[in-house]
């Protein structure tokens, strides 16, 4: 299945989702150094996010989340891509800021969520212009 997105951050990836149930703030919600979600709190306690693409219904948290995007991109423990089902602007500067900074391009888009789930295998695409597309098994 073809999904009609909105690119916030522009670059190509693919890989495994990772759904989450709840949102989730990168700041002190993630380790950047593995890609673990760390907060003891949050349902997927645990998970790695690495290499995979995340889903959530939207962010959670702190302006902060940005610089911890920024360095799990750095390191290569960030997920190859995230999927939004509502916009965030402080997650897109942190994407926007890494390929800036160190030339790696994690995309970020918006576009309805429902029916992905944990173990799919996704793909991603955003451009520049803010055109982008989520495929999907179904």
């Amino acid at each position: 299945m073809i999904r009609a997105a909105r690119g916030l951050a522009r670059g190509e990836a693919e890989g495994e989702a990772l759904v989450l149930s709840a949102p989730l703030s990168f700041w002190s919600g993630i380790d950047a150094e593995t890609g673990r979600i760390r907060d003891p709190n949050h349902p997927e306690f645990g998970a790695s996010s690495a290499g995979r693409v995340l889903v959530m219904p939207f962010a959670r948290g702190s302006s902060s989340s940005s610089s911890v995007l920024a360095e799990a991109i750095r390191l290569a423990t960030a997920p190859s891509a995230i999927v939004l089902g509502a916009p965030d602007p402080i997650l897109t500067v942190g994407a926007i800021v890494a390929a800036s900074l160190y030339g790696r391009l994690c995309p970020i888009v918006v576009c309805a969520i429902e029916g992905i789930a944990t173990g799919d295998q996704v793909s991603v695409r955003a451009g520049a212009d803010g055109a982008a597309e989520v495929v999907t098994p179904r």
